[in-house]
Order: structure tokens, then C-alpha cells, then sequence
């Protein structure tokens, strides 16, 4: 396997970066950092900034043209990644729109819901939000609870989300909910797009141990939701949240953002003193280092062996399981690494002054261990691959 990049290939990859370097925004976004502030004029700059890179064209790249991308292959959409990652752009404020369910309406969406939904998604008009997990509903996602009647031309939704990312700014939800509560567990949910402006909805934020308020909850009182929202067949939305799943734990185990991790914690430890010199020249942190490393480069490379996959019309398998699990595991790995390279410094928020690094690691380890969770837990991936991937018995 030839893993270089083609002439072309690098020819666009030049032409990314010159772009981005450009056109990145010098002042009011934070870049990589999760920890920006999304209050209202923070919101609305990610918003020009997601319209300035499709307007550029590196949006969406692998969509068919006809919903606004450029039917590129994948490769170039992972040099976009790779780039936007190394010169630490603006976060996309529609990323779960983009990576999650506009694909998913690609595959399963009716033309309707393709023309009104995809162009909005791209522009960042409107923001998604995702209405999956539930008090008591989280690993065991099919036994959610929320109920949505069917009254004439609608469905009438009760009951409650929990973890919505981005509910408290989200223009639409995609939801499940049950439309058959005599039907088995994995059967009788139905997928819907529910808009956040509706009468009954109502949004909580969730203070995190991070300090932010980016998970709510999200309680429905008789929420009417147009039945053309339904996307897939009546009560076979599993079938439907799979695809958007599969996203979902891709976009989570992101080589990208591990990548960029470890980049940030050689510079860490290349400035940190210990025992008079810097840390990178100590023998026990530095075969940490190699550890990890090893671990970055394998991942990256099982990544490009879906590149491979995708390209040739491969079935990925349980590729994203792998990737979720891996990816979230190590990420958070870094950050312990880096924690313990700060010693007591690691104990200091990021409004500290004296914080090392911005006081980014703190709030990365706290963050990190959160998305171990989120997705579906480790525990819960380790399960999925051993069964359907090396077919061994059920756990008990």
C-alpha cells in the first residue's frame, strides 16, 4: 500500500493551507479549544466563519454536489481536517449537522426533507442538536421512553432527553421516540426532526464538572411535530439512528483532533523543567511519550485503512466502534500524561493566571473522560466488537 499523498493531492493540500492561512480569523475565536464561551456573538462569528470555508468550498466535501458539497473523495475531505487541525481553525459550529445527521438524510431522507434540511445545515442557519439518550436510557439506548402520538398529520411527543449537546442554541433536533410502546424494544422507535422553537419544549442546561453548560436536558410537554418529519418508515427509526451512530462514534474517535493532542503535549513537555531539564529529556517521560505515540500512529493508520475501505466501496465494518473506543480512550490518555507533567500546576483552572498552558489540560482531562462516556460507553463498544466483530457469546 502506497501511504504518500498523490502530486494532486498535495497540490490541494497546498492550496488548503494557503487558504487557511489566509483566511483564519485573528481575533475572537479560540481555535481548537473546547472551552470557548458560546454566548451570542461568539455564536454568531462560528457561524460566519462555517459560511466563509463552504462558501470556499472545503465544506462537506465527499457530499454530492447536488446537497452542496463537491463529490470529492475522501481523501481530500482528511486533508482538510488534517490542515484545519494544524493551524487550530475555528471549530465548525454545525459540525453534528454536517457530520451526523446530514449524512444520515443523504441515505434516508426523502427528497423534501433533502431540499429543506441540507442547504441550511452547510450554511450553519440552523444548528442541530441530538435528542438520543434519556434518564435510564443511555448505553441501553432502545429503551427509550419518550412517546410520540400520532394525531392526524402529527406526532405528539412527551417525555424527556438528557446530554443534549448544543440544545440551549439548537434550531432542530433530530429525535427518537417511541411510536409503538407494544412493540419490542429495538422495534417501534421512529426518527424525527423536531424544531426547537416548538410550544412544549423545554431546555435545562447541565452544569459539567468543566464548569460549562453545554449538556441540557430537554423536556417535551405535547410537542406537535409535522408527521413529513418522520425520516425512514414508522417505527423503524433504529434502523434510521444506526447510520447516525456510526457518524457519531467516527466523529468521536477523530484521528485529527488525537493528532493535535499529542502535538500539544510534546510542546508541554518540551517546555516543562524537571530535575533541571526539560521533561522531553527524561528517560521515564520520554518512553511515555513513545507509548503514546505508538498508539497516535496506530490509530491513524487503522484510519487509513477505512480511507482505503471508502474509497473502494468496502463495507468499514466495525470500524467506528474501533475508532470511538480507541480514539476517546487515548485522548483522554493524553491528558492524564500531561496532567501528570504539570504536577501541582495540573490543579489550577484555566482562569488562573499561573495555569500552565492556558489551563487547557485541566479542562481537556475533565472533557475527555466525558466523551469515554458519551456515544456509548467503552464498556458498551468492547461488547459490540467482541460480539458482532470476533463473534464471541453475549455478556450476561
Amino acid at each position: 500500500m502506497d501511504l504518500n499523498y498523490t502530486p494532486e493531492e498535495e497540490a490541494f493540500r497546498r492550496q488548503v493551507r494557503n487558504w487557511l492561512d489566509e483566511n483564519i480569523p485573528t481575533s475572537g475565536l479560540r481555535g481548537f479549544d473546547r472551552n470557548a464561551d458560546r454566548d451570542k456573538s461568539t455564536l454568531e462569528k462560528m457561524k460566519i466563519w462555517q459560511r466563509r470555508v463552504h462558501q470556499a468550498g472545503y465544506l462537506a466535501l465527499s457530499w454530492p454536489k447536488e446537497y452542496g458539497g463537491q463529490a470529492m473523495d475522501p481523501v481530500r475531505q482528511s486533508i482538510v481536517n488534517e490542515e484545519m487541525v494544524r493551524t487550530r481553525a475555528p471549530a465548525l459550529i454545525g459540525a453534528m449537522g454536517i457530520s451526523m445527521v446530514g449524512p444520515t438524510l443523504i441515505t434516508w431522507g426523502n427528497d423534501e426533507q433533502k431540499a429543506r434540511y441540507l442547504p441550511k445545515i452547510l450554511t450553519a442557519e440552523e444548528i442541530w442538536c441530538q435528542g438520543y439518550s434519556e434518564p435510564g436510557s443511555g448505553s441501553d439506548l432502545a429503551s427509550l421512553r419518550t412517546r410520540a402520538e400520532i394525531v392526524g398529520d402529527e406526532f405528539v411527543v412527551n417525555g424527556q432527553k438528557v446530554w443534549t449537546s448544543n440544545a440551549h442554541f439548537a434550531d432542530m433536533m433530530f429525535c427518537l421516540v417511541r411510536t409503538d410502546p407494544d412493540a419490542p424494544k429495538h422495534r417501534g422507535i421512529s426518527y424525527i426532526l423536531i424544531d426547537m422553537k416548538s410550544p412544549g419544549i423545554t431546555v435545562k442546561p447541565l452544569v459539567q464538572m468543566t464548569g460549562d453548560r453545554g449538556f441540557n436536558e430537554v423536556f417535551f410537554d405535547n410537542v406537535r411535530v409535522p408527521r413529513r418529519n418522520l425520516v425512514g418508515k414508522l417505527n423503524e427509526g433504529w434502523m434510521v439512528a444506526n447510520a447516525t451512530l456510526f457518524h457519531e462514534r467516527n466523529m468521536l474517535g477523530s484521528t485529527t483532533t488525537t493528532q493535535m493532542l499529542f502535538n500539544r503535549l510534546k510542546t508541554l513537555a518540551a517546555a516543562t523543567m524537571r530535575g533541571g531539564r526539560p521533561l522531553t529529556e527524561d528517560p521515564v517521560f520520554r518512553q511515555r511519550l513513545a507509548d503514546l505515540e505508538i498508539r497516535v500512529e496506530a490509530t491513524k493508520y487503522h484510519m487509513l485503512r477505512q480511507l482505503t475501505d471508502s474509497i473502494r466501496g468496502r463495507n468499514p465494518g466495525l470500524g467506528a466502534w474501533v475508532n470511538k473506543l480507541v480514539g476517546t480512550e487515548l485522548n483522554h490518555d493524553l491528558a492524564t500524561a500531561a496532567m501528570e507533567a504539570m504536577g501541582d500546576y495540573a490543579m489550577l483552572a484555566r482562569d488562573d493566571g499561573h495555569a500552565m498552558d492556558r489551563g487547557f489540560w485541566p479542562y481537556e482531562w475533565m472533557f475527555t473522560l466525558g466523551l469515554v462516556i458519551g456515544g456509548g460507553t467503552s464498556h458498551i463498544q468492547k461488547n459490540i466488537i467482541a460480539e458482532r466483530g470476533l463473534k464471541l457469546p453475549k455478556s450476561r
